[in-house]
């Protein structure tokens, strides 16, 4: 079995004439999220131990976060600053831990649309603004194995289009 680095086809499947059909287009991991008690200490270990370098931090809501680049990917530090933060309230369930997984997709709205025609239960019915400005929708666990999933549609690049 080989790797797929990039292009390649996922979702969709086929119709019922065995054509193949277009689906949600996953372009990567965008980023790993892990809830921490301390952001200071869980932004140290990052940078003094694996050598990391922060990209960026932003506030949203309850929830600080900071981004560190790895590959084409992230690492993303959530720490909740109330107890109505995601972040808070799953650290009182589950202490520090892996938080979720999040992909990119190519068109956020068509992804939730096709995930609602598949009968997957959504967290968010409608995309919001998350991370960078992205905009972003996450799964029901019940869905999905009780992994949380984040969908996150990026931003278009300055001068892209």
């Amino acid at each position: 079995m080989t790797a797929c680095r990039s292009g390649c086809e996922n979702g969709g499947g086929t119709d019922s004439a065995g054509r193949r059909r277009p689906g949600m287009k996953i372009k990567r991991i965008e980023h790993v999220a892990i809830a921490v008690n301390s952001m200071a200490e869980s932004m140290a270990m990052l940078e003094r131990t694996l050598g990391l370098k922060m990209e960026y931090e932003e506030r949203i809501g309850p929830t600080r976060l900071a981004m560190y680049p790895v590959g084409e990917t992230y690492i993303e530090l959530l720490q909740g600053e109330g107890p109505e933060s995601g972040a808070a309230k799953w650290i009182a369930a589950n202490g520090q831990s892996l938080f979720h997984l999040c992909f990119e997709v190519e068109d956020i709205d068509g992804a939730l649309e096709e995930l609602r025609q598949k009968g997957v239960k959504l967290l968010d019915q409608k995309p919001r603004i998350g991370h960078g400005g992205a905009r972003i929708a996450f799964v029901d666990p019940q869905s999905t194995g009780n992994i949380l999933i984040e969908l996150a549609e990026l931003p278009a690049a300055p001068g892209s289009g």
